[in-house]
C-alpha cells in the first residue's frame, strides 16, 4: 500500500521550540533584571533550565508527573539552582513564558518548503504533538502552517502522551488513515519513533541531536529537505 497520510510531530520537528523558548525566556530575564538582582549569567540560567525542562518532559512521557508538576517545577527547580527561593518569581518567569513564547515562531529550517512540497504531492499531512492542546494549535495558525494539516492531535485531548499506543490510534482514527499507508516523521527517539514503531507504523526519524541510531532498514534525516529521498 502506497504512503498517504504524513504526521508530523511538532516541536523541534517544524516548529522551533528549542530557539522559541530560548528568545522567550532570555526576553523575561532582561526584563526582571534577573542578572543584576541575582548575580545570574543568562547562558548559565538557560542551560540548566533546559536540562530541568527535558527531564520534566520525560518524566511527563513516563506517566510520572503530571503537566501542572512540571508548570510548578520548571522555572522553581531552575531557580534553586542558583540558590533563589522564590514561588512568586517562578510563577511568573511559567505564566508569560506560555503567553509570551507564541510571540516567537521560528520554524525549523525547510519546514514551509517541504511542507509545500509534500501537498503538492498530494499527500495528506496531520500532527500529533505531546504538547499542551490550547499551544499546540496556537502555534501552528500563528507560525503560519496551520493550512497544510488536515487534523491535529494533543496529547490532553487523548489524555495520554506518545509513546502510549493510544494517541496514535486516536490521531489515526481521527485522520480515517489505515497503519500501512502512515508514517511518522519525528526528532523523539523513544516518544515518536519506538512509540510508533511498536503501534506498528513507518517512521522516519529526524535525527536533530545526531545520536546516529543504527536500526536497520531506518529512515533518518538530518534536514528537513532530506524527506525528499523518502516520499
Amino acid at each position: 500500500m502506497k504512503i498517504q497520510h504524513i504526521f508530523f510531530d511538532l516541536d523541534n520537528t517544524l516548529w522551533d521550540h528549542r530557539r522559541n523558548a530560548y528568545l522567550t525566556i532570555k526576553d523575561l530575564f532582561e526584563k526582571e533584571e534577573i542578572a543584576l538582582q541575582y548575580n545570574i549569567d543568562f547562558e548559565e540560567f538557560h542551560s540548566i533550565y533546559h536540562e530541568i525542562n527535558e527531564r520534566l518532559w520525560e518524566d511527563i512521557r513516563d506517566g510520572i508527573i503530571d503537566k501542572e508538576y512540571l508548570r510548578k517545577h520548571r522555572f522553581y527547580d531552575t531557580f534553586r539552582h542558583f540558590n533563589v527561593d522564590d514561588e512568586k518569581l517562578s510563577m511568573y518567569f511559567e505564566e508569560h513564558f506560555l503567553d509570551k513564547i507564541l510571540n516567537y515562531n521560528e520554524l525549523v529550517e525547510g519546514t514551509e518548503y517541504i511542507l509545500e512540497y509534500l501537498k503538492n504531492k498530494q499527500y495528506t499531512l496531520h500532527i500529533i504533538s505531546n504538547g499542551f492542546k490550547e499551544v499546540t494549535e496556537r502555534k501552528c495558525i500563528l507560525s503560519g502552517i496551520a493550512p497544510y494539516f488536515q487534523t491535529i492531535t494533543s496529547a490532553d485531548t487523548v489524555g495520554v502522551r506518545k509513546p502510549r499506543p493510544e494517541i496514535f490510534e486516536y490521531s489515526l482514527n481521527l485522520a480515517g488513515a489505515a497503519k500501512e499507508e502512515s508514517v511518522l516523521i519525528g526528532d523523539d527517539w523513544i516518544a515518536d519513533i519506538i512509540g510508533a514503531q511498536n503501534f506498528g507504523i513507518d517512521v522516519i526519524f529526524f535525527d536533530v541531536l545526531k545520536e546516529n541510531k543504527q536500526e536497520e532498514g531506518l529512515k533518518v534525516i538530518q534536514h528537513l529537505l532530506q524527506i525528499k529521498e523518502y516520499l
